[in-house]
């Protein structure tokens, strides 16, 4: 029967730093969730399960339009992570087919703007259920989406200018002029150009994310800025702002488009080596209670936050386990930011402290919530399983 885990287990390996905010006095978790891969599983799965009884958004701290649509980014990256959740051993059917189910009450559809990247998405939920029973219905609507894309290539700066007309009108959001993107719509099309074998598809996306990276990477900081307005941006004490969860976004998105690309290729040994570079320093960064600051290079006074820890915790597990990251260096980096995102775990069984929508640092509550944490955090769970899985 699993024990009980008391929140002194956990910050043993995590103490809290006298300067920054301090998680949660009780643990929501049971099991030994910091060294059974059984149990970070079992974990994930009651989280999926908790999240999938919550899917109209009443629950979110701050709502958008797009809160309850499963299409949209917010949820999408949910989804996502429901695929590595289903992926991982001993997993319950019904999360695979939570999935599956999702896909056909939308009929397969991205988002409604066909070069827009928080609408492609959803597509990686459909490319993952078209390989595990889905078929060319689910991959379908996908690939005419790219295909519109690759008839019609986007032609636009990817400097970030909001127009009077306000944000969602800016120029560039037809390109990846913003670093989540780069989470968002690269993982597909690779994978679809692997599904179909048409090399097409991987080819645009290697070429902007390179385009956007030449353009937002600090290689100064080997950070990404999130868009061209932060530029020259600068907090109080005179520092770059580094957002989190928007290097999150680009670090797990490296993790997942790593291995959909050809070994040996050009793109790889180079995406691989921005990636070892980025965890470098990513890893200079972490704070003494395990998290990473919302603003990356301001950790004092910081609240824990969720979102941007769940991101950077799955790329380093993966990248220990694919043997791009020197297990020494990076796994008490991982460890540690397990350990507090387990700190994270609600008494009612969600994910708390995680930051809500925005594009940029900000405040964060425990009762803070948003699908994108939730999937963070099962891509967490199952690549931290798959790191103890036999040590």
């Amino acid at each position: 029967m699993m024990r009980h885990a008391l929140l002194a287990g956990l910050m043993a390996l995590a103490p809290a730093c006298a300067t920054t905010a301090a998680a949660p006095a009780t643990s929501a978790v049971a099991g030994d969730v910091l060294r059974d891969p059984a149990a970070m599983r079992a974990l994930a799965v009651r989280m999926a399960d908790w999240q999938l009884a919550r899917l109209d958004g009443s629950h979110v701290a701050r709502a958008s339009r797009e809160t309850g649509d499963p299409r949209a980014w917010e949820q999408a990256v949910f989804w996502v992570g429901l695929t590595h959740l289903a992926d991982a051993a001993g997993t319950p059917p019904r999360i695979g087919q939570a999935v599956l189910d999702m896909g056909r009450r939308t009929g397969w559809q991205p988002g409604r703007l066909p070069y827009f990247a928080d609408d492609h998405v959803i597509t990686q939920a459909y490319l993952w259920a078209a390989e595990n029973g889905g078929g060319e219905e689910a991959r379908g609507p996908a690939r005419a989406t790219f295909d519109k894309v690759l008839a019609d290539r986007p032609k636009s700066t990817l400097a970030f200018v909001v127009p009077p007309e306000g944000y969602s009108a800016a120029e560039c959001l037809v390109r990846w002029c913003w670093c989540d993107a780069l989470f968002m719509a690269p993982p597909a099309l690779a994978e679809l150009s692997n599904q179909t074998g048409d090399p097409r598809y991987r080819d645009f996306a290697t070429a902007e994310f390179w385009a956007t990276t030449d353009f937002l990477y600090d290689p100064v900081e080997q950070l990404y800025y999130r868009d061209s307005r932060f530029f020259e941006r600068r907090d109080d004490q005179g520092r770059k702002q580094f957002w989190s969860r928007g290097n999150g976004w680009v670090f797990a998105g490296m993790a997942r488009m790593i291995p959909l690309l050809p070994e040996g290729s050009a793109d790889r040994l180079r995406m691989e080596g921005l990636f070892q570079e980025m965890a470098a320093r990513l890893a200079t960064l972490q704070k003494d209670d395990g998290y990473w600051a919302p603003s990356l290079l301001a950790p004092e006074g910081s609240p824990p936050e969720a979102s941007g820890t769940a991101f950077y915790t799955y790329g380093m597990a993966w990248g220990i386990k694919a043997g791009l990251l020197d297990a020494a260096t990076y796994r008490p980096a991982a460890e540690r930011g397990w350990a507090a995102l387990t700190r994270a775990v609600q008494p009612d069984g969600g994910l708390g402290w995680v930051q809500q929508v925005s594009d940029r640092p900000e405040q964060v509550a425990a009762s803070d919530t948003q699908y994108y944490g939730v999937g963070g955090f099962m891509m967490a769970a199952a690549a931290m399983a798959d790191l103890h899985e036999g040590s």
